[in-house]
């Protein structure tokens, strides 16, 4: 324990020792890039602070957070893993009741931030800082704009070493013309997207932002944007079909456009519920990798990773699929179809969950109360591909899940909505 305390005393000296980043963003012929003390820099970015060393493995030099929680720590955990951090600053959101028409509530939230600012400016660490997330969700009063410039050239006159980026959701045209015109000091405009991401930099051109631009989340097709079931519930796609979007959706909407796009944060780096468990995480509950995490290596260091996780192909009720708006009788015996393969031929389990649809869907990525699975419903043999799936008591809309994990902590993930009657 003296040896770990001494080594942990050591880092914390180092990096009180460490001399900041000097960051820029330059435009030379109309191409914009970033320099970090004058050296090239392109954003390989995951959204989120957890699980580091895999992030380290897959070729990711940089994480986003949203806001300033535990934020030195957070520097600190980035810094010695060699990785850049934009710092998150969370602006209040006019759909939670803030009022960017009240003076005294805004001037509050910048000195707020003055202080984080005085507080993180010089850490080794730091890249950008990004003010706010998604204030345009939902919202009407276009002061918000006047309250971003006020945090943006506040930080400029602090810390002349970082650029600022705002993150809005989505494109607009409106939009670009607000921040353009209202926070002139946002030095890179950050947008989160991903079903319409292929078309975002079109968008940037004819919506006329003329500056630097990164993909500050991006990711599977979101919950709004897919097929739904006769009863609204929408219809997820397996780890497998998001492992092809993101290999598309990097290729055609981010690393093609090598004018303006200074990189991406991939959300998310971790695991969340949100509509459910498995809709937006690389990652399991379990901890396993999916996927989307063999595409980031793919993309980031040119070549697969050693290991693959495992695949998913057709997987029915009765013979349906998940778009045929599955319903089943109360207490009823039905088949379950799976198709699956493994190249590496190391699976070592199939588990499955039967959870009742979601009644706490929010909006913008807020907080949601995952529903707890039901047990027992589900037989299946883990060398074939047959199951059987016995229907709750209890009418209503359910989603059968089923995991499939091999020796490399990788696995896939898909669920069918189905609708007890």
């Amino acid at each position: 324990m003296k040896y770990v305390f001494l080594a942990f005393a050591m880092f914390g000296c180092m990096a009180a020792m460490a001399q900041p980043s000097k960051v820029e963003v330059i435009e030379q012929n109309g191409k914009y890039q970033v320099l970090v003390d004058g050296e090239n820099y392109y954003v390989r970015g995951v959204g989120g602070h957890v699980q580091l060393d895999e992030a380290v493995a897959c070729g990711a030099n940089t994480i986003r957070t949203w806001g300033l929680d535990n934020a030195k720590a957070i520097l600190d955990d980035a810094h010695a893993h060699g990785l850049k951090v934009m710092m998150g600053i969370w602006m209040a959101h006019e759909r939670h009741g803030f009022n960017y028409s009240d003076e005294w509530a805004v001037k509050d939230q910048v000195k707020a931030v003055k202080q984080a600012v005085l507080e993180l400016k010089d850490h080794p660490a730091l890249l950008f800082w990004g003010v706010g997330n998604e204030v345009d969700l939902f919202y009407n009063d276009i002061n918000v704009w006047d309250a971003t410039e006020n945090i943006a050239s506040m930080i400029h006159e602090l810390d002349p070493n970082h650029p600022t980026c705002a993150v809005t959701a989505g494109i607009d045209m409106a939009e670009i013309q607000l921040i353009q015109e209202r926070a002139p000091s946002i030095d890179i405009l950050g947008i989160n997207t991903y079903g319409g991401i292929g078309a975002l930099s079109d968008q940037i051109d004819i919506y006329g932002w003329k500056g630097p631009y990164m993909v500050t989340e991006w990711g599977p097709t979101g919950h709004w944007e897919v097929a739904k079931t006769t009863w609204g519930a929408s219809i997820e796609e397996s780890s497998t079909e998001k492992g092809e979007q993101y290999m598309n959706r990097y290729k055609t909407g981010i690393a093609a456009d090598k004018e303006q796009c200074l990189g991406s944060f991939v959300f998310l780096w971790g695991q969340k519920q949100e509509t459910t468990p498995t809709w937006y995480g690389v990652f399991l509950e379990s901890s396993h990798s999916t996927q989307a995490v063999d595409v980031l290596y793919e993309v980031w260091k040119g070549t697969p990773p050693s290991r693959q996780a495992p695949k998913i192909g057709a997987f029915k009720i009765n013979g349906k699929d998940k778009f045929a708006s599955v319903t089943i009788e109360r207490g009823s015996s039905n088949d379950i179809e799976l198709a699956w393969s493994d190249a590496d031929n190391d699976v070592k389990r199939i588990r499955w969950e039967v959870i009742p649809e979601s009644t706490d869907i929010k909006a913008g990525g807020d907080v949601e109360k995952r529903p707890e699975a039901m047990s027992g419903l589900v037989d299946f043999n883990a060398k074939g591909s047959t199951g059987r799936l016995k229907a709750p008591s209890v009418s209503g809309p359910y989603r059968l899940f089923v995991y499939i994990e091999d020796e490399a902590n990788k696995a896939a993930t898909a669920n069918i909505p189905f609708y007890v009657e």
